[in-house]
């Protein structure tokens, strides 16, 4: 099942790929470190397709999300790790320790768990969010 919702979603997150900045993943141990980067950079520019691993989630689960100009997901908890990915649009991501970040059209954020967070629109957005 996993692997179908994967597979489901990876034609969504590739198609929305912007060739953008690089960047890195951090990690939840170190938040002050980047945690956000865009999808086109997980692939080489000379294969015609490929295929890469983004997230293993705990739930099995993608839900679609959308977040309006000035719209805010209020401040909540997710209980296991979460990638929340914008396929198109803008919205800027904080968390209570101080963390905050723009998305933009492919670019994705490792969310970690038991961490109150919150997600603010800065245009009309559409969102996955994989458990």
């Amino acid at each position: 099942m996993k692997k179908i919702l994967f597979f489901i979603a990876l034609p969504l997150l590739m198609a929305s790929c912007a060739t953008k900045r690089d960047a890195t993943i951090g990690n939840f141990q170190n938040l002050t470190t980047r945690n956000m980067t865009n999808i086109s950079s997980k692939h080489e520019a000379t294969k015609a397709v490929s295929a890469k691993l983004l997230f293993k989630g705990q739930e099995g689960i993608v839900n679609a999300l959308q977040i309006q100009k000035d719209g805010l997901l209020e401040k909540h908890v997710t209980k296991v790790p979460a990638l929340l990915v914008c396929v198109a649009g803008e919205v800027v991501f904080e968390n209570e320790k101080g963390f905050r970040q723009t998305l933009t059209n492919g670019d994705y954020i490792n969310i970690e768990p038991m961490v109150e967070h919150w997600v603010k629109g800065i245009q009309d957005s559409q969102l996955l969010l994989i458990k």
